[in-house]
């Protein structure tokens, strides 16, 4: 009686976990703008891995067909997630180290991301909730010594972005119409020629997944229309690789650092919290450029990870 009690609490538990599963799938392909699917599709993957545990589950208690549909949507699972695993081969070019940091308006310490950027020799920063007093620190600290350049629209709380640059800017552009800050410049690299540079941050879904949804939307727009030539977009976009909607700005020109590099899974946010960071909201796009490598990055005081990304740049013909 005990061992049947047993199988059949195995077999509601791995029922369980292989719907979770099945419902991780088409999560990761909705489009959709409502909240609870937007906020389930940052969860996609873990909701993936469920099914694994109900393949386990059904085997050990013999259910061999219930055992098959775990496995195809194990598999099914795996293949939604494998393009960030395997790198992608890259051509020849410049090679500069890039790095998106999201500061929790002042709160990031600016000693420890100078130090970053000192260490690390980075070339262009983007920032995102970036505050008059943030900038103010971060001067004192040296990032103006080591990044010279740079176009930077400050704002209260979550609003403000900049891009420092150890390249002269030209060409600065900050585009209307958006909750927080979204900000363009021309970054002119040597052995390159002019190489455009972008700093966005979208609002979070929790704020209106109608405005978030529209958000990246015109973002895409803006990258669609942009000048043919090397191109990196830094940015906290509030979405991960497993919203469609965030990935429907990684074809054509552009792709995902990450994917590139073959780095997986690099979740940022939050780190602020006792539960380690979840999911991956930060990233870097290309365009006439690949990343050969990106990492995350601890940066103290702050509720994100910050990312690094070694990118070659395509020299301009």
């Amino acid at each position: 009686m005990r061992a049947q009690v047993v199988r059949v609490g195995v077999g509601v538990l791995a029922g369980a976990a292989t719907l979770a599963g099945a419902a991780g799938v088409p999560l990761h392909f909705l489009r959709w703008p409502l909240e609870p699917l937007v906020l389930a599709a940052s969860g996609a993957p873990y909701l993936m891995g469920g099914a694994v545990i109900g393949a386990v589950g059904f085997a050990a208690t013999k259910q061999w067909i219930a055992t098959g549909v775990a496995v195809v949507v194990v598999g099914a699972g795996i293949a939604t997630q494998a393009p960030l695993y395997f790198a992608e081969p890259g051509g020849d070019g410049h090679p500069i180290m890039a790095m998106q940091a999201n500061l929790l308006f002042d709160g990031a310490d600016p000693a420890a991301l100078v130090d970053q950027v000192r260490t690390r020799d980075i070339a262009i920063l983007t920032v995102n909730e970036l505050t008059r007093p943030a900038v103010d620190d971060l001067a004192r600290a040296g990032l103006d010594q080591l990044l010279p350049h740079r176009y930077l629209a400050p704002g209260q709380t979550a609003s403000g972005t900049g891009i420092w640059s150890r390249f002269p800017l030209s060409d600065t552009v900050e585009y209307d119409g958006y909750v927080l800050n979204q900000i363009s410049a021309t970054a002119t690299v040597p052995e390159v020629g002019p190489v455009s540079i972008y700093a966005f941050h979208p609002v979070p879904p929790v704020y209106d997944t109608g405005v978030w949804a529209d958000e990246l939307a015109r973002l895409d727009e803006i990258l669609r229309r942009s000048p043919t030539r090397p191109t990196i977009v830094g940015g906290d976009f509030n979405a991960t690789y497993d919203h469609a909607r965030f990935r429907a700005m990684t074809t054509g020109r552009f792709a995902d650092a990450a994917a590139q590099a073959g780095a997986g899974h690099l979740v940022t946010y939050p780190t602020d919290k006792r539960i380690p960071p979840l999911v991956g909201i930060d990233h870097f796009l290309l365009a006439d450029a690949h990343a050969t490598t990106v990492e995350t990055v601890d940066l103290p005081g702050a509720d994100h990870r910050a990312l690094v990304a070694d990118v070659v740049l395509t020299p301009t013909r």
